[in-house]
């Protein structure tokens, strides 16, 4: 038998109906704060998330699926959604239409991970990007956006963590301190951390090794070195956020794992395991990297399988089974063929209905009716075509009633018997 390959899975109907409930949720809110979904290719030159993520980020070093096609072409399976909503922007000339751009996306990923709970080489995200606005106010529609979303889905084991990296100015001065402060002690850190030191110092910091976590509790912070431009952006944030009685806390160990990231930098994070759920930041840089106008930005992702399961330890009786309403039996082939037609109207109507379409003896229709857990159920035989009436049967109460064939619809539409 063929399998699956690792780090990959199915996802069955039952679990569906949540993957869609999520994704309707994000497609209301977000359409409700002016953003329209884009979709973009999985596959992209590799050069695009080399360019955009980092070169010496772990995603383009260690996890992302890289190939060469047929004409020689060095190609990569999306590992994150940003670079190519962005290449897309820029591909489309998105920058001569009214800014904000506001633009998001429910897509797969691939990244050649190590395998356990949260982390899979083929995962999904749900992710917005915002283009054209440097404000802080861009900043907080889209923490208010996103808090939105997570209270909709009745998520409430998290907190907002937020921080600033500061811009590229800045960061310079950040940089050489942190350097200075490591490298005593550069010898007792992981051998990850070692490597990052001098390509990307500022990920050391995110480490979640302990011994480096307890080497890092005095190393500076990145909130000490913003300059003036970058620190009033940071306050007028955490002012609006207030404003709002948006909670958050933060938290200068955050720095995002990818190199685009400017200003504000974002997290929600579990309560009850401290692993972040959604995450996101300012990236003011990166459209003018990937060949665009120097562009400001902000976004964020949320893996659907992470929130899948916080979306489980806060809603353990969410149901939204598509119900069946009606089971039409029928006895004999005259019936058959009337029973065709009643559900075919019913089912125009938007209402679920079914009919045996296995050629089952009428008692095992019953048995059929009854394990789908049919809310009623109706038998068509000769006597019902010629009178033009049928029993109707509310199968969770066992309660009758006869009912004209032509008034269906409203006898089983919110109706007890």
């Amino acid at each position: 038998m063929i399998q699956k390959l690792k780090g990959t899975r199915d996802i069955l109907p039952e679990e569906v109906k949540k993957w869609q409930y999520i994704e309707n949720t994000a497609k209301c809110i977000f359409e409700k704060y002016g953003y329209e979904e884009i979709r973009v290719p999985v596959i992209e030159k590799s050069e695009l998330f080399q360019r955009g993520v980092g070169e010496e980020t772990d995603v383009v070093q260690k996890e992302m699926y890289v190939f060469d096609d047929k004409g020689g072409r060095s190609i990569a399976l999306r590992p994150e959604g940003t670079a190519g909503v962005v290449r897309s922007y820029i591909e489309n000339g998105m920058s001569s239409m009214p800014s904000p751009i506001k633009l998001w996306y429910s897509m797969p990923m691939y990244r050649y991970e190590n395998v356990q709970k949260g982390r899979q080489r083929e995962f999904h995200q749900i992710g917005a990007e915002l283009f054209g606005s440097s404000s802080y106010l861009a900043d907080v529609e889209m923490i208010e956006m996103v808090n939105t979303f997570l209270e909709k889905l009745n998520i409430k084991d998290v907190e907002l963590r937020i921080n600033s990296i500061g811009c590229k100015e800045c960061r310079k001065n950040y940089l050489e301190a942190l350097k200075n402060y490591i490298r005593p002690n550069l010898d007792k850190y992981c051998e990850v951390c070692k490597e990052r030191f001098e390509k990307n110092p500022m990920r050391i910091i995110d480490c979640k090794e302990e011994k480096c976590k307890e080497l890092n509790k005095k190393a500076p912070k990145t909130i000490d070195y913003l300059c003036e431009e970058c620190k009033n952006h940071f306050e007028k944030f955490k002012e609006m956020i207030d404003n709002l009685g948006i909670k958050y806390i933060v938290d200068t160990g955050i720095v995002r794992g990818l190199d685009y990231y400017t200003k504000t930098v974002f997290e929600f994070v579990s309560k009850v395991d401290g692993l972040t759920v959604l995450g996101g930041g300012r990236y003011d840089g990166l459209v003018e990297e990937l060949g665009g106008e120097k562009t400001p930005a902000i976004g964020f992702g949320t893996g659907v399988e992470r929130l899948i399961d916080v979306f489980d330890e806060n809603n353990p009786n969410f149901d939204e089974t598509n119900k069946l309403k009606l089971f039409v039996a029928y006895i004999g082939e005259e019936a058959n063929l009337f029973a065709s037609k009643i559900v075919a109207d019913l089912r125009k109507k938007g209402i679920y209905v079914e009919k045996d379409i296995m050629e089952r003896s009428l008692n095992a229709q019953f048995k059929y009716a009854n394990k789908k857990n049919a809310e009623y159920i109706i038998t068509i035989g000769e006597d019902e075509i010629k009178t033009g009436k049928a029993e109707l049967k509310e199968m969770e109460t066992g309660n009758t009633k006869i009912i004209s064939l032509e008034d269906i619809e409203n006898n089983i539409i919110e109706k007890k018997l």
